[in-house]
């Protein structure tokens, strides 16, 4: 590897060839702002708000955009430098919505804290922005064009990881806006709601639509009983909104924390998703066996339901027909846990905390309805709309004592915590499904081969001599490239998971601002560490989903397992 050797404000430095202005600075300890740059994305350098002097250039470069070359002297803190870069902040605010007290990012902005960092106190510029119509048509996604500053982080996002193309630049120079073709809303294009727009984006053009008020509301009603989920990516992820590294596992603060606002009854997704696996290898199981449609796509994922519904509905038939763990548990608050403390589906407010905005619009489904009437989940909240509802309630999460989740619903293993993490949906099938299927104990219970952040993964296991093919796949635009080999029949797999987000639930559109594949992988990691640290990591050894079947479902795909746990998809395309 080629070095090169310059100096940044005196201090000399050795780097890679190739290496960003931006990047050797970050290296030295020297912070340059930046609005439009993204670790994970292509070098745009538009905002221009992390120009540089470089000695021998007539004018100031972009250091996100500039590599550095021997010999070069660079200076990033220079009276011309930063006086160029408050122009280019108070420039932006001079054609943005300046109500930061009220705004959703308030004190988790990127423009607000480089302004500050700048010392930016007022524009000097007369504020010309003609106040634009928020796009609320979408049950997850709220757009706020007054707040854009056109950096062009969603356009890359939803284009290049997730091979949407939902929005992009339109106009021309003063009057170029970010919305989706032909100025039309959200609600009226194939927008599959997975909410990665408004993880990249620095400040509030797009976030999740909020429900918090609705939660309050049901909390302070004597006449509701009101149950709350918890998905197995929210507790390696929700200490990030009070400080705590990426990664950190905080299970019981988490319980704690929801007892505190005052639900009624605080249970795990997990032992739900324990049940997915239960239902959704038999009926793999069940396909294998009597020539059902192969391969069989899993269908725990909302934003990916929404993809293959309106880009390829043609394949719904080899999507499975288990509702998502979210939903198995709505209707089992309903249904089984209602009848159990005597009251009726209309007395149970229930609510799910996820790391993801797609999770709304499912809510929303007419399908998700035990009765007709009443949803199987009354509202759901972000991990970033629990983080809110936290700090409104003055709860200091780092201070609580962990306590353990409530029965019925408490009891989970191993294998579905891996829920959270692409790859894991697989892995925990696999594991309950070779046993099923030979009697025998696996040897080891983590397949590695479905695990990271590889696009598309592939993997076989041995059933009685029977070699099954298995993929995973995380990303639309891996998800693609798979429908479109189950179209050209060079599928040769029996089974295959497929995530929405980049990394699975861990990177989820309702998780914390700022996500990156590094923060990803600290975020997985932790969710396979919370795995091995369970009793339990295998979800048919699960006691309480055994007494489950004992007392009320009677059998895996019975009479009560489809009316309750599976469902129907359709065709929206658009």
């Amino acid at each position: 590897m080629n070095m090169v050797n310059a100096k940044i404000n005196n201090r000399a430095v050795s780097v890679p060839e190739g290496t960003s202005i931006l990047h050797a600075a970050k290296d030295t300890g020297i912070t340059i702002p930046n609005l439009c740059y993204h670790p994970d994305q292509e070098i745009k350098a538009n905002c221009r708000v992390c120009v540089v002097e470089v000695d021998g250039c007539k004018t100031l470069q972009a250091a996100c955009a500039t590599s550095v070359r021997e010999g070069m002297v660079i200076r990033t803190n220079t009276q011309k430098v930063r006086q160029a870069r408050k122009v280019v902040v108070e420039l932006l605010l001079a054609n943005h919505d300046m109500n930061c007290t009220a705004c959703k990012k308030n004190n988790h902005c990127g423009l607000q804290e480089i302004a500050a960092n700048l010392g930016v106190r007022e524009s000097r510029f007369e504020n010309i922005l003609v106040h634009r119509e928020i796009d609320t048509s979408s049950p997850s996604i709220e757009r706020n064009q007054n707040k854009c500053i056109k950096c062009g982080r969603c356009i890359q996002m939803c284009a290049k990881v997730q091979g949407l193309a939902i929005l992009d630049y339109i106009g021309r120079s003063g009057d170029v806006e970010v919305k989706p073709a032909f100025g039309w809303y959200l609600g009226d294009v194939a927008c599959v709601a997975c909410g990665q727009c408004s993880v990249v984006c620095p400040v509030a053009a797009i976030t999740e639509k909020e429900d918090i008020e609705r939660v309050w509301e049901a909390i302070n009603d004597p006449d509701k009983t009101v149950v709350v989920q918890t998905a197995p990516a929210v507790r390696v992820s929700i200490g990030e909104e009070f400080g705590l590294d990426p990664g950190a596992i905080v299970t019981g603060k988490l319980v704690a924390s929801l007892r505190a606002l005052g639900f009624d009854k605080v249970f795990d997704t997990d032992f739900t998703a324990d049940l997915t696996i239960i239902e959704e290898g038999h009926e793999l199981l069940e396909r294998i066996n009597h020539g059902g449609v192969l391969p069989m796509l899993t269908s725990c994922s909302p934003g990916w339901i929404n993809f293959i519904e309106q880009y390829y509905p043609e394949l719904l038939a080899h999507l499975s027909s288990c509702k998502s763990p979210q939903q198995m548990f709505g209707a089992l608050a309903k249904g089984y846990y209602a009848e159990k403390i005597g009251k009726k589906p209309e007395d149970i407010f229930s609510v799910s905390i996820m790391p993801c905005t797609a999770k709304k619009f499912e809510a929303v489904r007419d399908e998700m309805s035990i009765d007709g009437k009443n949803p199987d989940v009354d509202v759901v909240l972000t991990t970033r709309e629990l983080g809110k509802m936290l700090r409104q309630a003055g709860v200091d999460f780092n201070q609580l004592d962990e306590e353990d989740y409530d029965a019925p619903f408490g009891l989970s293993t191993g294998a579905a915590v891996i829920f959270g993490a692409t790859g894991g949906v697989m892995e925990a099938a696999l594991r309950t499904v070779y046993e099923v299927v030979t009697g025998k104990t696996l040897e080891s219970l983590d397949f590695k081969a479905v695990r990271g952040l590889e696009g598309i993964k592939e993997a076989a296991v041995d059933l009685n001599g029977t070699i099954v093919k298995v993929a995973v796949a995380h990303s639309l635009s891996n998800a693609r490239k798979v429908m479109e080999l189950i179209k050209s029949g060079k599928a040769e797999y029996a089974f295959i998971e497929i995530m929405c987000c980049p990394g699975g639930c861990i990177g989820g559109g309702g998780q914390p601002f700022g996500g990156t594949d590094e923060l990803r992988l600290k975020r997985m990691d932790a969710i396979y560490r919370a795995d091995g640290a369970l009793p339990i990591r295998k979800s048919h050894e699960n006691p309480a989903i055994k007494k489950l079947y004992d007392e009320f479902l009677i059998k895996p795909l019975g009479e009560k397992s489809h009316h309750l746990l599976h469902t129907k998809y359709k065709n929206r395309k658009k």
